[in-house]
């Protein structure tokens, strides 16, 4: 390596976070297989490491992953609907009144080729998105009691059999 390359060693803080990414930003048209494509390889592993523990990413919003991928495609509501269903449909989705079921999910997938992950997000994610405020991980707690009654029978009365 150079004589300007800085010490590799673990990123511990924003100071070595900073300093690192400055280098990378020096680094970024280094060839491969040279002492600098080296330095910017490790280095940028070691950012990325370090960036993944302290910098935690929310998973996008499914209705912006869906408008940002129309963007990128030139596509309009109408190109939607063979995915979503109908014209009144789409626009309850993409304005946040109805959530996507599991069936449009797969046809959105394959139609516009966003990842799964970034439709149905996690529980976690979803219940806290006020966007979603009935979504499919968070249902009333009257629906999920009826649902309990249902599988454990409560509620109901038995006749007695006469032999």
């Amino acid at each position: 390596m150079k004589s300007n390359a800085i010490p590799i060693h673990p990123i511990r803080n924003e100071k070595d976070y900073d300093r690192a990414v400055a280098r990378i930003g020096h680094l970024i048209s280094a060839a491969p297989d040279t002492p600098e494509g080296d330095e910017l390889n490790v280095l940028a592993t070691l950012v990325d490491a370090y960036e993944a523990k302290h910098y935690l990413m929310d998973a996008p919003d499914p209705v912006v992953a869906i408008q940002f991928r129309m963007e990128q495609q030139g596509l309009t509501r109408k190109d939607l609907e063979p995915m979503i269903g109908s014209r009144a449909r789409v626009s309850e989705v993409l304005n946040r009144k109805r959530s996507l079921t599991l069936e449009m999910v797969r046809r959105i997938v394959s139609g516009l080729g966003i990842s799964a992950d970034a439709l149905i997000g996690s529980a976690k994610t979803t219940a806290r998105n006020p966007a979603y405020p009935l979504s499919a991980h968070k249902t009333s707690p009257r629906l999920a009691l009826t649902t309990r009654r249902k599988a454990t029978g409560a509620g109901r009365t038995r006749k007695a059999v006469v032999s």
